[in-house]
Parts: structure tokens; sequence; C-alpha cells
């Protein structure tokens, strides 16, 4: 996440339509300018049948196995701190739009950067732990957190719930995390590439997670773009599969995880 803002540099877009800058902000630019070069990256019909149901399949055995995990967490949050159980927040999720000036000029609301939906993941912070800071970068021994909250932190354990996510269609197990419309909103200033990461639906883990720690500056951010769009580049189930059992020993052994 990011809490600071500023320009990217202007690119010209080649091409028969041209038009007026201030319809085309400069992240819009450099956006369409990389797309050419990373690729729409949107599977075919027969593919992404295929990933769904792969999804589908392991997310479902995953809840059955874990159900007596889920109920034991739920348990723990609610008796250690006040507040729900679940933390619920809007993130941005799959942009199936076409790329290009086009895609940009014809929209009827505010361009979030993908479909927006709910995540859903176990509380680890106190309640209205941001109502004085705001959205600030994560950081070891962070005074939001509780301290249930910071070992389900390091063990990914409050990601969970996001299984339910993956059987509604909002995600996949592997993917490029998502991110609140406001922080996306900031990043995509900052980052020209950043927007790129919506050609591939969110996941639970993926390429960026672990390789990556929690986001603690705008380099990280970028850091974890280059390998989001990596993974794209690359998409494929024997990916999604290695990934998932990398995952494995990241979670066990608490790499980057606070």
């Amino acid at each position: 996440m990011g809490t600071a803002t500023s320009g990217v540099r202007r690119r010209h877009i080649s091409g028969s339509y041209a038009a007026p800058a201030r319809y085309r902000p400069a992240w819009s630019r450099a956006y369409t300018r990389a797309v050419n070069h990373v690729g729409r990256a949107v599977p075919g019909e027969a593919r992404e049948w295929a990933h769904r149901t792969v999804n589908v399949t392991l997310a479902l055995l995953a809840v059955l196995a874990l159900l007596p995990v889920f109920v034991l967490l739920a348990v723990l949050v609610r008796l250690t701190s006040r507040g729900p159980v679940f933390y619920l927040q809007e993130r941005v999720g799959l942009d199936r739009r076409l790329p290009g000036p086009g895609a940009q000029n014809h929209r009827r609301g505010p361009d979030l950067g993908g479909q927006p939906f709910t995540i859903v993941k176990f509380r680890t912070m106190y309640v209205d732990a941001e109502r004085l800071s705001g959205a600030v970068w994560a950081q070891p021994q962070d005074p939001r957190i509780t301290p249930l909250g910071r070992v389900l932190r390091q063990y990914r354990l409050d990601e969970l719930p996001q299984l339910w996510n993956v059987l509604r269609g909002d995600m996949n197990i592997v993917g490029p995390r998502p991110e609140r419309p406001s922080i996306f909103a900031e990043l995509r200033g900052h980052i020209a590439e950043y927007p790129l990461r919506q050609r591939a639906k969110p996941g639970i883990t993926g390429l960026a997670q672990i390789n990556h720690h929690y986001d603690r500056s705008l380099d990280d951010v970028r850091t974890k773009v280059r390998y989001d769009l990596e993974y794209i580049r690359r998409k494929s189930l024997r990916e999604d599969l290695r990934i998932m059992l990398r995952t494995i020993p990241v979670v066990l052994l608490r790499k980057g995880g606070w």
C-alpha cells in the first residue's frame, strides 16, 4: 500500500486516436504502452474454464479439510479482542476491459481499475485501528495488530476465509494480491505498470507473496509488481500448482509475515 502521490512519465501512444490530454492521465498512457509488452493476459474460454474448475475444486477441498481450524480461529478471535470475527473490505479485482484509449473514454462511472468485490479475512487488527492514522505501511510490532493477529499474520492464517472469495469467483488461489480502491488509485499514480496486475484474477497467494515480504515502502510494491507481471506472462495451471507448493514452506517457516 502507499500513502504518497506523484506523477509518472508521460508517454506518447501512437495510432489514429488522439484524445485531448485532459482526458488521458499520464498513468493511462504508460499503461497502454506497457500492455503491448506484457500482453492482455486474459485467458481463452477453455483455459479460463479449466482454471476455474481447478480453483473451485481445491478451494472446496481446503474448506472441508480445514473446517475445524476455521472454527478454532473464529473462537480465538472472538475471545481475545473486541470486535467481529471477520474483517470485510472492498478490493479491486479482475479488469476484463480491453486496454486502450477507447476503454478510458467510454465509462459511465469512476475507473476503479477493475471489478470491485468484498474480501473476507480473519480480523487481525483492533477495531477502528486506522481511524486516526488511516492506511499506513505495515511494520514490525505494528500497534494496530492484536497479539493473536500477529500470530495469524505470521502464518498467513488470516487469509484462509478468502477461500470463500475463490468459491464465489472473486479470486483464484494464485494471483496478484488485491488492493483497496483508494490505495490502488495512489499506486497507479506512482507505478505506470501497476494496473497491469488486474489482467489476472487476484489470488490468496502468488509469485510476489512467496518471494517478498509485506509492503513497507513504494520500492517493495515495485518489486512485487515485477513478480506479478512475470506471473501473468507465464500463467498456467502448472505454474499455479508450482506456486501453491512453494507457498507451504513460506507459511510454515513464517517467511515475510509479521
